[in-house]
């Protein structure tokens, strides 16, 4: 993480919320799409649904025309896997052995749906470990930062070919909530068999309400994922899946959009006025991210900062290596730090761009200096304003 950090054009502090889905999708930044296996899949021929993902792929070129960020999440490997073997593969590692066939298929239709529009596709296989143990987390979100910066849209799948039962995600909406959480996304999409949420379930009940805008996740917001609308959705997830979806997104400073993918140019459609269902964050995106950096594990270590940093980081600014006037303990770059001043004062806490050996070597010095120091090129800063956390002065 540099001075040219996501956080510092993603992290806002700002508590607008779109008041239509219309408008969340037009004034979000990064956007994280995702699509179901039904939608990927055309069952009838056994194949990628081409024709669909190519509307699509327009869309997403159309947003990324206008300067937004699009990360894709994308089912679909199983489905295409499967369709080249004999028989149905039911067990677990005859599973894994689909995705294995379908992957490179699921992004080939990928690249060949983006290539029109002179975009590449990248693809990142998660496990749940990948979001939920920090290190590998961590590098997650740094590829995916990388790929974005070079212009390149993620394609995001659980990576079926070696997760168990017990470290799968289980649906791709969580997948989704997750990567969004992980790339400190403004928006989430849902494409979904539904277009949004409903009191009850529309197909069944004619007085069913259509939910355009939801404020809050209340438990009556909730259990309307519990009941007949369970039914609605793709793959292995339903509306209670994508309620959960919502909350994950929501509490990581992003908003969630359930819109149908049922017709061609959904995206599109959404922009123009279609139906669908926005739910606000429940929290902003610095806020949220600076509360989990505050809540945290124990720090692995400390750093001593002269008076010239301590001023310079009440002022809102990184912490540059020129600043630090000692190392304490060890740790590894993501790692959470204490920061101190001279006479032992606690200032704050934050994730560290280097570990603690490279650390001791650029202490004290200028930032152009830190390659011909430590023998490659990292961050110009320590430490990001936006992964700092200060105590009240």
């Amino acid at each position: 993480m540099s001075a040219a950090s996501p956080h510092a054009t993603r992290l806002s502090d700002s508590h607008d919320h779109a008041t239509s889905p219309s408008q969340a999708l037009a004034g979000a930044r990064r956007i994280v799409v995702k699509i179901g296996s039904s939608l990927v899949f055309d069952a009838r021929r056994r194949e990628a649904n081409r024709a669909w993902l190519a509307a699509l792929a327009e869309d997403i070129a159309d947003l990324a025309q206008s300067g937004q960020e699009i990360i894709i999440v994308s089912s679909g490997a199983v489905a295409l896997g499967r369709a080249r073997f004999q028989t149905d593969p039911r067990k677990l590692a005859d599973k894994q052995a689909a995705a294995a066939v379908g992957q490179s298929l699921l992004m080939k239709a990928w690249e060949e749906a983006l290539a029109p529009h002179d975009l590449i596709a990248g693809q990142i296989l998660l496990t749940r470990d990948d979001t939920e143990r920090r290190r590998r987390w961590l590098n997650a979100r740094a590829t995916a930062q990388a790929l974005l910066s070079h212009g390149i849209i993620p394609v995001v799948n659980e990576n079926d070919t070696v997760t168990t039962e017990e470290i799968r995600y289980g649906d791709n909406d969580r997948l989704a909530a997750r990567t969004a959480q992980l790339a400190q996304a403004d928006l989430l999409v849902l494409l979904s068999d539904v277009d949004g949420l409903y009191t009850a379930d529309p197909r069944r009940d004619p007085d069913a309400r259509h939910l355009a805008v939801v404020e809050k996740l209340t438990p009556e917001i909730l259990s309307m994922g519990t009941g007949a609308n369970a039914e609605a959705g793709v793959g292995t997830g339903g509306m209670a899946t994508k309620l959960a979806a919502v909350q994950i997104a929501g509490s990581a400073g992003c908003a969630t959009l359930i819109a149908s993918g049922l017709q061609r140019h959904p995206l599109k459609a959404v922009r123009e006025g279609a139906k669908a269902t926005l739910f606000h964050p429940s929290s902003t995106p610095l806020a949220a991210w600076k509360q989990w950096i505050a809540g945290s594990v124990a720090p692995a270590g400390s750093l001593v900062l002269d008076d010239g940093a301590v001023r310079a980081l009440r002022a809102g600014k990184s912490l540059l290596p020129s600043g630090i006037a000692a190392v304490r303990g060890r740790f590894e770059k993501g790692d959470s730090v204490r920061l101190e001043d001279k006479s032992g004062t606690r200032l704050g806490v934050g994730l560290i761009n280097y570990p603690h050996e490279d650390v001791a070597r650029i202490k004290g010095q200028h930032s152009d200096e830190i390659e011909s120091l430590i023998g490659y090129r990292g961050a110009s800063v320590v430490i990001h304003r936006n992964d700092l956390v200060l105590e009240p002065s």
